[in-house]
């Protein structure tokens, strides 16, 4: 046992015998040391530190903390006088007046002093209670100087920070000025909602022309020539008001641009451009994410979702993931391998609304309120994605948002409302529709056509079911193999083999946008049939089987480009598939319809009218691929339902999402988002009925305090705190009384702690590292000459009797956010456990323990050593909160 000058830390003995009980008893918690590859480097650590001491998020600026005293009352004259000025209230507002005070030693406010929800300020001349002591700190959640990469967030503290400071502000702002006051700051989310629609809106119309335009260059390009076109133009501008491309002037395919005359040598050159091309946009696009911003890969989803959990990642909504990720979704896009942009616009509009948060520093200091900002973007992105406000709200609250109050369902509809309105005004596809794949109906559906659309929604099901297994597999593959090549050869093979099956095959070749508006559109409405779907004698055995075969390989090639170094999205591409099997059914019910219209199931189809449209079945087959992948289920229906404006095939949307939803819960309740989130490691605990919780007590998980390294209230000095840091690289330690007794004082963070070290060294102060140090009230220490440290600890920490249910335990961490939960007994510290702990039970420690060493981690977060381990794993001995034994890859906390 180490004295209690520095630190307490039992042997393991105890501990590792009882955990032979269960096993589930095993403790489990997490690295806390830096994620960065140079985190053994003493000057790259000390250089991080500095930066995070420079960032402090709670600076109030000199504010005085508010005061619960009551005012007293003014006369009549007073507050009228006052209702102009507004000086009368102030100048007769109470005093803070903390528990306990003592005189400012050296009369007047020392420098660096961060103020945060809990903390006064150490320098008031408050009188103490009668009879009390001199003790100049009240208890509270602890001030704070910020939080470091890949760790959560304490919504409690969040949130009582900004009650705080509404409190402060309501206080002081009276009077017409104060009403401005108010006023201004309540308005400030409205500017920040308003300007991220904007942004959305504009970013998505110009992903979606550029996009276009490279796309249409691996065909051709567009001459100024008779009828007024340009360089500049894609194919459908530069033909426009044609009612086909063959009879486009200006368009010049890169066979005539070379003089290839023969039909073979025509097809060959085409081909060849359109490889090149391909591999051209595809290698640019992650070359550009690979060397200025690793976090523009992927679609974002499951970052997003696990950041709007309380999680921080550092760089992932920055400036430059913003650009590489515009960029390079034009580029990846053009490329025609199979993905969408309709994901990556999610993480789009989430970047722009966190550079707007920027200029408000009430917004962008607060975490929690910050997350409320990102589930309106959130809704802006997909808003502007399917061109669907509604469903962007309802995609937000159903499948992205942890937190999702009344307030902020209201800002997500301001966001979405204004981003949709701005991609109205640009009108990028020149015809009066926010995607160009929106299209409309004229006609209902019959009665029979309801055991189609089951199946489509079975199918829909299964192919969800597959396709995140397979992707699964792909990802833990890649991973584990080490003689792939890099990320960067990868995407080129991927995109070579992608251009090579996409060309030879006409349904294919073809963007994904283009194809889905086709198999959506209804024949009677079509101008151009570039696919031939609508002409004579394509209801034939032969279409049917070129468009199966287009989902079958189209299914392999997502479920290999879906998790590459590239911007990519999943939406689309599973809406193409399951449009391409849709078409295909449609097609196969107009041929039994026209061969048998006797057949009394189709005695309700009225004469001269088609009875069968096979291109509502192609939108009923992508809402049940699109539910089968996402497991998502009302807001596919409104997003469906806005697309294509007929309210009538809510019904078999309705019924085939959820057919699809229930058999893709036959393969597993995770859906893409939320398996690539367990594969990533990220501590995302989501909060909704259907978590499978263990009935076992939470004390047969917990971190036994056995096994932990705490802090003890006094004995310490700077130098012997210096001196546990540099020796336990762990992210918070509890604090306790003496070791006999262990009494539970509080909790306090790493941050804080070499915050507190560093600042009492430096001028004014300019301590030695022989200072006293301590977590107590200390009636006869001299504040001037010792270093009081309580201030900055959480003094009221969330606390459980060790009894208590792992039920209750992991409610309080899903619905109250929170980052750990201690337990007492008596008073007397028993263990802790922290958010990740309780991810890994949740998520199973069997299933934890085979995957764990193949978790992607070293992209965002990994420990120290590099390693995975699995829950019940207890070779680690770098933990989080002061534990000897390590279960994760990611840090926390």
């Amino acid at each position: 046992m180490a004295s209690s000058s520095t630190s307490y830390m039992q042997p393991t003995s105890q501990s590792s015998s009882s955990s032979s009980q269960s096993p589930l008893h095993q403790p489990t918690v997490e690295d806390n040391t830096d994620s960065d590859s140079d985190s053994d480097d003493p000057v790259a650590r000390h250089m991080r530190n500095e930066a995070l001491i420079a960032e402090d998020p709670l600076e109030l600026d000199g504010e005085q903390m508010v005061s619960f005293k009551r005012k007293q009352k003014q006369g009549s004259a007073s507050r009228f006088l006052s209702a102009f000025s507004g000086s009368g209230a102030s100048s007769q507002q109470a005093t803070p007046s903390p528990r306990y005070g003592s005189p400012n030693p050296n009369g007047g406010r020392p420098q660096n002093l961060v103020l945060g929800v809990g903390g006064t300020d150490s320098l008031n001349n408050a009188q103490p209670k009668d009879g009390g002591p001199l003790d100049w700190n009240v208890e509270g959640p602890g001030r704070r100087v910020g939080y470091e990469d890949m760790t959560a967030i304490d919504w409690i503290f969040e949130y009582t920070k900004e009650r705080q400071r509404l409190r402060m502000l309501y206080s002081k702002a009276t009077g017409l000025l104060g009403y401005v006051q108010k006023s201004l700051d309540a308005s400030q989310i409205w500017v920040v909602l308003i300007l991220t629609g904007l942004a959305a809106g504009v970013l998505a119309a110009t992903i979606d022309i550029a996009s276009d335009w490279l796309a249409d260059i691996k065909t051709g390009y567009c001459t100024a020539g008779e009828d007024g076109g340009g360089f500049y133009l894609n194919k459908y501008f530069c033909c426009y008001g044609y009612d086909g491309i063959a009879q486009c002037r200006d368009w010049v395919p890169w066979s005539l641009a070379l003089h290839i005359t023969s039909g073979g040598g025509k097809w060959f050159v085409e081909y060849f451009f359109y490889i090149a091309f391909s591999i051209l946009f595809a290698i640019s696009a992650t070359v550009l994410v690979k060397e200025y911003a690793v976090y523009a890969k992927h679609s974002g989803i499951p970052e997003i979702k696990t950041v709007l959990g309380g999680f921080v990642i550092r760089r992932f909504m920055g400036t430059w993931t913003l650009v590489i990720k515009s960029l390079g979704l034009c580029l990846a896009v053009a490329s025609g391998m199979w993905l969408g942009k309709e994901g990556p616009l999610v993480h789009v509009a989430c970047c722009c609304a966190n550079l707007f948060m920027r200029i408000f520093p009430s917004i962008n200091g607060n975490e929690a309120r910050k997350r409320e900002v990102l589930s309106a973007a959130a809704a802006a992105g997909i808003s502007v994605a399917f061109g669907s406000p509604i469903g962007g709200v309802l995609f937000s609250l159903e499948q992205l948002s942890y937190y999702f109050p009344d307030k902020t369902m209201w800002e997500s509809f301001v966001c979405a409302m204004t981003a949709a309105v701005t991609l109205q005004a640009f009108d990028p596809f020149r015809s009066g529709t926010l995607v160009m794949y929106q299209v409309t109906y004229s006609a209902g559906w019959h009665g029979f056509e309801l055991i189609p659309f089951v199946i489509l929604g079975i199918l829909g099901g299964v192919y969800g079911g597959l396709f995140i297994k397979l992707n699964m597999k792909i990802a833990q593959w890649r991973q584990s193999t080490g003689w792939l090549p890099g990320p960067i050869i990868q995407v080129l093979l991927v995109a070579l083999v992608t251009a090579l099956v996409n060309y030879p095959n006409l349904y294919m070749r073809a963007q994904s946008s283009e194809l889905v508006y086709s198999l959506f559109a209804e024949c009677s409405k079509v101008r151009d049939d570039q696919f031939g779907l609508c002409k004579t004698g394509a209801g034939s055995a032969s279409t049917v089987l070129l468009l199966l075969f287009a989902a079958i390989l189209g299914f392999f090639l997502a479920s290999i480009t879906f998790g590459l170094l590239i911007p990519a999205g999943i939406i689309l591409p599973s809406m193409a598939i399951g449009a391409l099997v849709g078409r295909a059914v449609g097609i196969i019910m107009d041929i039994w319809v026209h061969n048998h219209p006797t057949f009394f199931p189709f005695a309700s189809c009225q004469p001269d009218v088609p009875c069968v449209i096979p291109g509502t079945y192609a939108i009923i087959g992508a809402a049940a691929a699109l539910g089968g992948v996402t497991r998502m289920t009302v807001s596919i229906v409104v997003i469906m339902f806005e697309l294509t404006g007929a309210l009538t095939y809510v019904l078999p949307i309705m019924i085939a999402v959820m057919f699809s939803k229930w058999v893709g819960d036959a393969f597993g309740r995770r859906g893409i988002y939320e398996s690539w989130i367990h594969f990533n490691g990220y501590p995302f605990l989501d909060n909704s009925d259907e978590t499978l919780i263990p009935d076992i007590p939470a004390s047969q998980i917990m971190t036994r305090i056995e096994d932990l390294v705490v802090l003890t209230a006094t004995g310490h000095t700077i130098k012997s705190l210096r001196g546990i840091l540099a020796t336990h690289p762990y992210r918070s330690f509890p604090v306790i009384s003496e070791p006999r007794e262990a009494i539970l004082l509080g909790y306090i963070s790493r941050a804080e702690l070499e915050y507190n070290l560093h600042t009492s060294t430096q001028p004014p102060r300019s301590l030695s590292p022989e200072t006293e140090a301590y977590f107590s009230h200390q009636p006869l220490a001299d504040p001037r000459t010792t270093l009081d440290l309580r201030q900055w600890m959480d003094q009221t920490p969330l606390t459980l009797p060790s009894r208590s249910s792992l039920l209750l335990t992991a409610n309080y961490f899903q619905k109250l956010g929170l980052r750990y939960v201690l337990f007492s007994d008596r008073g007397v510290l028993q263990g802790l456990l922290t958010k990740k702990d309780v991810w890994y039970v949740l998520n199973g420690a069997e299933e934890t323990r085979k995957t764990a060493g193949i978790v992607r981690t070293s992209d965002l977060g990994a420990d120290e050593h590099g390693e995975g381990r699995g829950l019940l794993d207890s070779s680690r001995e770098n933990s989080e909160d002061g534990t000897q034994i390590n279960s994760g890859d990611t840090p926390i906390l």
